[in-house]
Parts: structure tokens; C-alpha cells; sequence
């Protein structure tokens, strides 16, 4: 799948996409579009849109600030997961805030989310905090895992 995808930067016009998207992966949170057109629109924000053809199957949206990255959403659409979209947006938001100055790059994933972990893990990205109850879920509330790459390792 991720060799037929293709990655675009994307901004504020493209937030009820990446609203869409963030709604479809994560339907017990989700954001809305003036949300993300906010974050978007900050000074050290970027968005990056993964495409198969002219279909919108992923996001990721980032900022920085100071030499502190940070991924603010990510996600992939559940029928592309597991081909590689998700590791190219971590890749390509890696890659934006190194470019942003950033020295180390912050993401926070659900502690109940083991592909999600397992997909950070093998990009580098390694635990230093928890927070409780941040996640919403049906059955009740999930603790965050705070997750860090250091741009000194590579």
C-alpha cells in the first residue's frame, strides 16, 4: 500500500479532510475541523496528508516549538493500516520538525494501542511519561504514553 500512497503537505483549507480522517480513527475523540484548522494554522505547524490516488487514507499534524517537536494527531484509515503509511507521515513529520530545528520530537499514544506503540518503537521513539485517564473510551478513560525521539541519535 504505502509504495501507491502518496504524501502532500497540507494546512487550514485541508482540515474537514483531516477531520474526516481523525473522526474515522479515533470515533470515540475526535476533533473537529475548526479545531484543526486552529493547530494548523500555527506559527511551527505542519500537516501532511497521505493519498492512495485521489483518496485521502491518512494525516499527521505537527508543531514545533523552541527545539521541542511535537506530533499532535496522526492516523491512518483502518482498511490502509499495517503497508507503511503510518511509519512514511511519522517519517515525514520527523523529517518536518528536524528541518524546523526541532532536537527532539514528542508524541503521546494510547497505553491500549500496541500497534501504534510497536510502530513508534521501531521509529525510535522511546517512553518517558504517563498520563492517566487521558484517553476517551466507551468502557471508561486509557492513560497516554508519552513517547520521545532524540534527534542526537541518529
Amino acid at each position: 500500500m504505502s509504495d501507491a500512497v502518496t504524501l502532500q503537505p497540507a494546512g487550514p483549507v485541508e482540515a474537514a479532510v483531516m477531520a474526516a480522517l481523525q473522526q474515522a480513527c479515533f470515533p470515540d475523540d475526535p476533533w473537529d475541523a475548526h479545531s484543526i484548522a486552529t493547530l494548523a494554522g500555527q506559527a511551527g505547524s505542519f500537516a501532511v496528508l497521505a493519498l492512495a490516488g485521489e483518496d485521502p487514507v491518512g494525516f499527521v499534524l505537527a508543531r514545533v516549538a523552541a527545539e521541542d517537536g511535537e506530533i499532535i494527531a496522526i492516523g491512518v484509515l483502518p482498511d490502509a493500516r499495517r503497508g507503511g503509511v503510518g511509519r512514511r507521515l511519522v517519517a515525514a513529520a520527523r523529517d518536518g520538525a528536524g528541518r524546523l530545528g526541532a532536537t527532539a520530537l514528542f508524541l503521546e499514544v494510547a497505553e491500549d494501542n500496541a500497534a501504534a506503540r510497536y510502530l513508534y518503537k521501531s521509529c525510535g521513539f522511546f517512553p518517558v511519561g504517563r498520563r492517566p485517564g487521558y484517553y476517551k473510551r466507551p468502557e471508561g478513560r486509557v492513560a497516554a504514553l508519552v513517547l520521545r525521539y532524540s534527534y542526537a541519535d541518529e
